[in-house]
């Protein structure tokens, strides 16, 4: 399956950051600050303007926990507790088991962050699975919506807001005590990165960790099995590399993790709701800005790229 050759973003819409080589719309995004390099996974800002009335129906498909910061716009997403309306707000977003469609009208500011495997259990906050595919307030993990809303001052750079987030954050982990997140997760994480095909069997043993062990924790941080933690992770790079955010010289690599095109399209269309070629022919923006911002973390984990360093892409 060739990914597509066009703008995924309708003509109608612009960013007003950086942009592909297709003219695809990016996030600023950077790694965090080395001290908080346990707890998250990459930060984000992401700005674009659109006529008032046009209306973008989008979804986006994240492996992790974020923070997300409406600042601007008017969203409307499909949960598993059903569509929630939003317009400013300050919100914690489980991590999602499939697509979420997203709808949203006008132009739209949005920043936040990640938050790596096992960080919301450090914080205390009860097992991730009755958050996947929900979005709650920042207070689930015991920040303040408020707080956070005044965080991002209007004449602020992207640098500053993030840099904003960075400090709130470091203010709860050193007020909770909070321990690094469990190694286990943080060794799944890292799996799901470079060898997303390992049997879990083998992810136990590169984990020194017995496979029971493995599972519960994975579920417990993950909010799903490992066999479906990796099946989402192979999933979200073919996705990656159909709209364009990845390295295209792993292009064969990623196609021969699956069996077959049947068996692609069906994992495929099980995560994403539409098969490998819809995916390609529909505009994608708001899922296109997610993929390229999990994609530059990737990279930059397993070294294809330096950190901060010019993405495949551009």
């Amino acid at each position: 399956m060739a990914r597509s050759s066009r703008p995924a973003v309708d003509r109608a819409i612009a960013s007003a950051g950086a942009a592909t080589r297709d003219g695809q719309p990016i996030s600023y995004s950077r790694a965090p600050a080395a001290d908080l390099a346990p707890w998250i996974g990459r930060l984000y800002v992401t700005i674009v303007d659109a006529p008032s009335d046009y209306q973008l129906a989008c979804g986006i498909l994240n492996d992790t926990a974020m923070l997300r910061i409406q600042l601007r716009g008017s969203w409307t997403a499909e949960t598993a507790d059903g569509p929630m309306q939003m317009d400013r707000a300050a919100l914690f977003f489980g991590p999602n088991t499939r697509r979420m469609p997203i709808t949203v009208t006008g132009s739209f500011t949005s920043v936040g962050l990640s938050i790596r495997p096992g960080a919301c259990t450090a914080l205390g906050v009860p097992s991730i699975d009755v958050l996947c595919d929900r979005i709650a307030p920042l207070e689930t993990i015991g920040l303040s919506s408020a707080r956070w809303m005044s965080l991002f001052a209007e004449d602020a750079s992207p640098e500053e807001w993030c840099m904003a987030m960075e400090a709130d954050l470091r203010r709860l982990i050193a007020q909770r005590g909070a321990p690094d997140p469990d190694s286990v997760s943080t060794c799944v994480e890292a799996a799901a990165f470079t060898n997303p095909e390992i049997t879990i069997a083998a992810l136990a043993r590169h984990c020194s960790s017995e496979q029971r062990r493995l599972e519960r924790i994975v579920r417990r941080d993950f909010g799903i099995p490992p066999k479906q933690v990796l099946r989402r992770a192979r999933a979200l790079d073919m996705a990656s590399h159909l709209r364009g955010v990845a390295d295209q010289e792993e292009a064969e690599d990623l196609a021969l993790r699956y069996y077959d095109q049947s068996h692609l399209i069906r994992e495929f269309t099980a995560l994403f709701g539409m098969s490998p070629r819809q995916f390609v022919e529909a505009p994608q923006p708001l899922m296109t800005l997610a993929l390229e911002t999990r994609q530059v973390r990737r990279l930059e984990t397993i070294a294809r790229i330096a950190p901060g360093g010019i993405k495949p892409w551009q």
